[in-house]
């Protein structure tokens, strides 16, 4: 099928939706860029030139600016980028993200343990094929104009995470305790987390050349993704941890921000308690406010799941909440914390009774409209990355969130004119040729 056709096709699912009665510069711009996307795999992509991202306070900056983040999750990237065959999905959802406008990709740079594709197969010991994934990764988000965040562990035992570091240190006989919460406090499994990191940071990458502390293309460092620590729910155990960790992190690598991972709950004796989805997320060990204020953490984390967070079933109590949610921790930021706040992931479940796609839309509309709102006033509100982006073909990669976000013309036309609305506060439409094409000369005030 050729592009013409499919942009024809395009604009009728416009018409047919109404989108494109209701605005036609709405219409126009969306069917530009999808024409655009149609031609990703015969565009030649020059790969733009890239300085590090570095904060001011509650702003992010690039190039003495202020940069507001419009981006995504593919938790999948180094998984996918380890057989030639799968690669081109890699190059695909980052190229067109950047065709989209967007500018972060949040991503995995861990699996660990026996299982298939696994980076560290033993602590210290690597899978040269897995890293050489990881590598491509940086390299084509490079190419493709997209930073990264890269999370270095989990605390789910999906892809191992903190449970495999436990069974490590257990079967080698030097673990003091087989709990999970043991790798938070376990001397020799923070040994074993310390040396996966320094091996992440200084690895060259062998596409680039560029020690991965030294590539721009890697926005930030996030230490967990979603770290409990259920057996000390004051939360000593875990902010002793971020202390060390981010330390560390910094004496290896001084030019990369570094984040925690946190959902964003307060812990029981935060007077923000009340804000919390449910009570018992307070008893976890975290607490968004005093972990985010370590010095070494150059900005906070939160995400937002309303449908397994909240027993209601209603969209606009749901969509009530997350516009709360996000409010009270840009006040953390703008009041307590003097740091960038990032809304790291959000989503809702397909699976949910009565789900419509239309939900979907309204949730990226109000996650959006806030970001935006934020960055308009000079907030600490400093971007948003929804969960998750996927290809075409991906089915079994699908959790009860990912979607192909150019299959829905609402979908594509409410994340492309986000992009396009911080562009012109990032002073970055005049300077982009890409985002010239993208956003036309539409005032994107709305």
């Amino acid at each position: 099928m050729t592009s013409l056709l499919k942009s024809c096709i395009f604009l009728k699912m416009l018409a047919n939706s109404g989108l494109f009665y209701r605005t036609t510069g709405i219409a126009t711009l969306v069917a530009f860029a999808y024409l655009c996307y149609v031609d990703l795999r015969t565009t030649s992509f020059e790969e733009p030139p890239f300085n590090f991202v570095e904060r001011n306070g509650t702003q992010f900056m690039l190039d003495g600016r202020p940069f507001y983040i419009n981006g995504w999750n593919s938790y999948w990237l180094m998984d996918h980028a380890v057989k030639d065959h799968c690669r081109p999905r890699v190059r695909e959802v980052l190229q067109a993200g950047s065709k989209m406008g967007l500018t972060v990709c949040r991503t995995w740079a861990f699996n660990d343990g026996g299982s298939y594709h696994s980076l560290q197969v033993s602590p210290g010991q690597f899978d040269e094929l897995v890293f050489k994934g990881l590598d491509y990764v940086i390299a084509e988000a490079r190419r493709s104009g997209i930073r990264l965040i890269l999370s270095l562990v989990n605390n789910l035992q999906t892809y191992g995470g903190k449970t495999q570091y436990v069974k490590w240190a257990w079967k080698e006989g030097v673990g003091i305790s087989s709990s999970n919460d043991s790798f938070f406090y376990d001397p020799s499994i923070r040994i074993y987390f310390k040396d996966y990191i320094k091996a992440v940071l200084t690895r060259k990458n062998t596409i680039s050349g560029i020690e991965y502390r030294d590539d721009p293309a890697i926005f930030a460092w996030e230490l967990i993704n979603e770290p409990h620590c259920m057996s000390d729910p004051a939360g000593d155990t875990l902010v002793d941890w971020i202390k060390e960790m981010s330390a560390f992190v910094k004496s290896v690598d001084d030019k990369h921000l570094v984040t925690v991972g946190l959902e964003g709950f307060y812990g029981p004796k935060s007077s923000k308690s009340s804000m919390n989805p449910s009570a018992w997320v307070s008893t976890i060990g975290t607490d968004f406010i005093r972990d985010s204020q370590i010095p070494t953490i150059d900005f906070a984390s939160v995400h937002i799941y309303p449908d397994p967070w909240l027993s209601t079933d209603k969209v606009e109590d749901k969509l009530e909440f997350v516009k709360k949610w996000m409010l009270s921790h840009i006040e953390d930021g703008d009041a307590q914390l003097k740091k960038p706040v990032m809304f790291t992931e959000y989503g809702l479940s397909n699976q949910n009774e009565g789900f419509d796609l239309s939900h979907r839309d309204k949730l990226i509309k109000t996650v959006n409209n806030v970001v935006y709102r934020s960055a308009k006033g000079g907030h600490s509100g400093a971007g948003s990355l929804i969960w998750q982006f996927l290809v075409g073909g991906m089915e079994e990669y699908n959790d009860d969130f990912g979607f192909v976000p150019w299959e829905r013309p609402s979908t594509f036309s409410l994340i492309t004119k986000q992009s396009c609305r911080l562009a012109l506060i990032n002073g970055q439409l005049d300077s982009s040729t890409k985002l010239k094409d993208l956003c036309g000369r539409r005032q994107w005030s709305h």
